[in-house]
């Protein structure tokens, strides 16, 4: 409110019937109401500033948004739209401004499915899959999330559609369905891989068992057949009806007497070879179900004796097991798998412990076997006096492709595929530093029945 001195109103005053006082009264009311159109001027100019603000960060959002999105009144007249529709149908926002929309839809099949969706829903929303049709007039299908729109009042006056075109998600989902396929056959040609290298040593160990007993057969065959010929050619003489004196020198020349004693335990000693194979290949067939699904009762002491016997034959006859079978530690599982798995153990723990190990140097490579139970659990625990697990390697010794083996010595595989056949047997496979050196595996089952 102004403060100026004002000039007399003498003359003023007296034409209208009003003193000076109440003009003064007057003037300063005039001047309060025009202050306060001032203020609200500037009070609207700042609320218009901050709609403006408003509107261009609403703006901004639709524009960045990657889905599209449709804001349609009761009528499903469009009424607004974002920047990812417009360039979806190739229109731009006076064109679609005012449409239906079912005028972008393909066909009439699509135009009935929205219909019910709004029909089936109007109040809580709904989803429906319907195609667009794009620039190109091409059907676009778009999964669509239909919200209502409520006044003041709670009266509907229109929906909110948000959808995400899935032509792109359902390329991307047949490339990763593809490379999810390709990654499964490579995964089985690699597990495929690790049990030819796990038959591989378990051929080594048959054949380097085997060669006794078939060598001793072969040995006795061929003195067999020499004492046929031997046999042939004196019984040929006396059917001949040889003298006496001749049917003696022959006798004495081939040695019939000495034939005929040593017959006896060639006939036993290649029955013996014989029966040897023949428990060779009954106890192969014991462990042969590598592929199999087949689970029955399967003795972990069996089990042990046999991994250690094939790897100790075929790829490391110096290697000094300590191990003595302890009482019985039956499980429900497959024999086979769990001869890979003690077997790819026992080889680890040679392979380890022979890194340092030189003749005349440091002790030879050892391992010591245990097997405990423990309640319901067996507890199988493979200890080697090679240099041990490095720290940082510990956490990533059951990671497939991981070894520590020089090239062409693993494929990082054994370990990763033991674990898993643990796991599918409800067990555990774990691996540390033993305090009195080298590394250790501990494997622990649980028993097919209590103590």
């Amino acid at each position: 409110m102004s403060t100026t001195p004002r000039p007399p109103l003498h003359g003023l005053a007296q034409i209208d019937g009003m003193d000076e006082s109440a003009w003064l009264d007057v003037i300063e009311k005039m001047e309060e109401v025009y202050s306060q159109l001032v203020q609200d001027e500037i009070a609207l100019e700042e609320k218009n500033a901050q709609l403006e603000q408003s509107q261009q960060f609403i703006f901004s959002l639709l524009t960045a948004m990657s889905d599209v999105l449709v804001a349609c009144d009761e009528g499903c007249r469009i009424e607004e739209t974002n920047a990812a529709l417009r360039e979806l149908v190739g229109r731009g926002d006076e064109a679609l401004r005012g449409r239906h929309l079912a005028e972008l839809l393909a066909g009439d099949a699509h135009r009935e499915r929205l219909r019910a969706a709004l029909t089936n829903a109007p109040r809580r929303g709904s989803t429906v899959e319907i195609d667009l049709l794009d620039a190109q007039g091409q059907p676009v299908p778009v999964d669509f999330n239909i919200t209502p729109r409520f006044s003041g009042a709670g009266q509907l006056v229109g929906h909110v559609f948000v959808g995400r075109p899935l032509g792109e998600l359902k390329r991307a989902y047949h490339q990763l369905r593809e490379a999810h396929e390709a990654l499964k056959r490579t995964q089985q040609q690699l597990l495929h891989s690790e049990k030819m290298a796990s038959l591989g040593r378990l051929v080594a160990g048959v054949a380097h068992e085997l060669n006794n007993p078939i060598s001793f057969v072969l040995g006795n065959v061929h003195a067999l057949q020499r004492y046929t010929e031997r046999l042939r050619e004196y019984l040929g003489a006396i059917h001949a009806n040889a003298d006496a004196d001749e049917q003696a020198r022959l006798r004495a020349k081939l040695r019939i007497d000495h034939l005929l004693a040593d017959l006896p335990s060639l006939m036993e000693g290649t029955l013996e070879g014989a029966q040897r194979t023949a428990d060779i290949v009954q106890g192969l067939k014991r462990f042969s179900a590598m592929d199999r699904g087949e689970r029955s009762e399967v003795d972990l002491n069996g089990v042990i004796e046999r991994a250690i016997h094939w790897v100790r034959k075929g790829t490391a006859p110096a290697f000094a097991v300590h191990w003595s079978p302890g009482e019985p530690c039956t499980i429900h599982g497959n024999a086979g798998q769990l001869l890979q798995v003690v077997m790819n153990l026992v080889q680890n723990a040679y392979d380890a412990s022979a890194i340092r190990h030189d003749p005349g140097d440091d002790p030879a490579p050892a391992l010591w076997v245990s097997l405990v139970r423990d309640g319901e659990v067996a507890r199988l625990s493979f200890r080697d006096n090679g240099p041990g697990i490095a720290s940082e390697h510990l956490s990533r010794i059951f990671d497939p492709f991981f070894t520590t083996k020089p090239v062409g010595k693993g494929t990082g595989l054994g370990l990763s595929i033991s674990y898993g056949i643990v796991e599918q047997h409800g067990g555990r496979l774990t691996a540390r530093n033993h305090p009195e050196g080298g590394a250790e595996f501990v494997l622990e089952l649980p028993l097919s029945s209590p103590p």
